[in-house]
């Protein structure tokens, strides 16, 4: 083979792009295991005072399947339920007043803050009604967790088990989402994975904790130490977060705290995206707001992405039509790798593994929106959610 193939822009991309998933299959945490499982897994001497604050704003679809599960849960201490109603059009507080007299099991408070003030997200605003309301309880942990999650009967004590024997201020497991229909199989399971990427469980909890751009949470399931949460003055402090949860896991992070994050066993998104629009709309609304408005963090992100996800594919097949041998197998391996690192996510969602040569399409379709984020956000339109737009979301803030 002569030198000039190896040369050749073709060849050289190619092997760009498989350095890079050599790198990322070794180097980035080992972002793409789907083993991280709940630390510290010895039950307490004795179990503390748990306050379960749930936000929710035009929930009623989803809330029979989840807000049971809360009031349900087998947890040998004290806990209570504080739904806050988000100003909710579908009857969504009415519905959880009557869900709660229907069954017995912990208590349940349903309260709604009214409109959030300027300079607030709805679900923060609704979240600081809640801590509010729980604080008067004098409660050791705060669970923070979403209208759609349901959660298994021993959620709530695996977690405290979690925090109390692994010391953790910040106890979150990333919800597993629902993967049922066909654009919810494709989208899903590598919303999970490119989360993961970015922030590799491995380093957020274990001997990396202290590194630098390692703090992250899963909204959906957030179990905060109270005191952790007052001095890290949560929710005040990100009241303008779009991404929340990751927000609210750096500021615990920066005010000392230690913050563990993983995938969850019996905790379930009920919420179904059935349409493309439903995951687009999931997806756009807080895209932007990630790379924090930054057109070159864009651009960035956009190259990357092409470099990492696109390359492989196109450079494979056009590589081998070309007969251009370097390039097709540089890049062949590449999507190898691209694919191998994939499989174990797609176990975790149960789902075919022949969706793991399709990771490349998955790519562009994210690609596709997050351009349409910042779209959006120099339209006006910002993260529309419910009702409400947030024309200059805040992005998260910076660590240090």
């Amino acid at each position: 083979m002569s030198a000039d193939v190896w040369t050749s822009a073709p060849t050289v991309v190619s092997a760009l792009s498989l350095a890079a998933w050599l790198w990322l299959l070794l180097a980035r945490g080992f972002f793409w295991r789907t083993d991280v499982g709940l630390p510290g897994r010895r039950e307490p001497e004795s179990w503390p005072h748990v306050c379960v604050v749930v936000p929710a704003r035009d929930e009623a679809a989803v809330l029979p399947a989840s807000l049971p599960s809360l009031l349900a849960q087998d947890y040998p201490g004290r806990a209570e339920v504080f739904l806050v109603d988000d100003g909710s059009t579908d009857g969504t507080g009415d519905l959880a007043r009557e869900l709660g007299r229907r069954r017995a099991g912990l208590p349940l408070t349903v309260a709604s803050p009214g409109e959030p003030p300027a300079g607030w997200t709805g679900k923060l605003w609704a979240v600081r009604h809640g801590i509010a309301l729980a604080r008067a309880r004098d409660p050791e942990y705060l669970l923070l967790t979403d209208a759609d999650i349901a959660h298994a009967p021993d959620s709530l004590r695996r977690l405290v088990a979690a925090a109390r024997t692994g010391g953790f201020d910040v106890v979150s497991q990333m919800a597993r989402l629902r993967a049922e229909s066909v654009w919810e199989r494709l989208v899903v399971p590598a919303f999970v994975y490119f989360f993961a990427q970015l922030y590799p469980f491995r380093w957020i909890g274990g001997r990396r904790a202290g590194r630098k751009g390692t703090a992250a949470a899963a909204g959906g399931c957030v179990l905060l130490r109270a005191d952790a949460a007052a001095r890290a003055r949560i929710p005040d402090a990100i009241r303008h977060a779009v991404i929340d949860d990751v927000a609210l896991a750096r500021a615990v992070k920066g005010s000392g705290g230690r913050v563990w994050l993983g995938l969850a066993d019996g905790v379930d998104s009920v919420r179904p995206y059935p349409r493309l629009r439903d995951l687009w709309r999931m997806v756009s609304r807080s895209a932007y707001a990630q790379l924090r408005h930054s057109p070159l963090l864009l651009a960035g992100t956009v190259a990357g992405l092409a470099l990492v996800y696109l390359v492989p594919p196109v450079a494979a097949v056009a590589g081998a039509a070309a007969g251009n041998a370097a390039a097709a197998g540089c890049a062949g391996a590449a999507w190898l790798v691209m694919a191998g690192t994939y499989v174990p996510m797609l176990r975790y969602y149960r789902q075919p593994l022949w969706l793991a040569p399709l990771l490349p399409f998955t790519a562009f379709l994210y690609l596709l929106m997050t351009v349409d984020s910042a779209v959006q956000h120099y339209r006006g339109r910002g993260a529309a959610w419910k009702g409400r737009t947030y024309a200059r979301p805040g992005a998260v803030p910076d660590e240090g």
